[in-house]
């Protein structure tokens, strides 16, 4: 046999004890499945820190499992990273406060998460917005 011959035939071997091993893998998650349909799940607890990836365990009946989940290092913690909500526009900014606001509607729970209908945030009020608005004004002048 020539050598490109057993290579080929080499490469078709190795092809088809990967394939094997997929399915195997494949059958082994579907036994590991559950007949159970009411999972109650808990909040994404991160490894380290406040943030990043972690697990979050489920139980329904007298099964347990754990998934891995992530929270972004720059998400909102008041929420919770499994309360989804469509934010409206930033509001005027309050001369009395110094702080503008703008509500968010739940768009979606993940996980059962328990989540507020309606939130409102605020942040201060930037004095860099009204310089730059200033600055494009005088552009234009000279």
């Amino acid at each position: 046999m020539q050598p490109r011959g057993l290579l080929l035939l080499l490469a078709l071997l190795l092809l088809a004890a990967a394939a094997e091993a997929a399915k195997a893998k494949k059958e082994k998650m579907k036994k590991e499945g559950s007949e159970c349909q009411d999972w109650h799940w808990g909040p994404c607890i991160p490894n380290s820190k406040d943030c990043g990836l972690g697990y979050r365990e489920g139980s329904c009946g007298d099964e347990s499992r754990k998934l891995k989940c992530k929270i972004p290092c720059n998400w909102k913690k008041k929420f919770g990273a499994d309360c989804k909500y469509k934010f409206e526009s930033w509001g005027g900014c309050s001369a009395q406060t110094g702080v503008k606001t703008r509500s968010g509607i739940l768009k979606k729970a993940l996980y059962n998460a328990e989540c507020e209908e309606v939130v409102y945030v605020s942040k201060p009020c930037t004095a860099k917005m009204k310089a730059k608005a200033k600055a494009k004004k005088g552009k234009g002048k000279d």
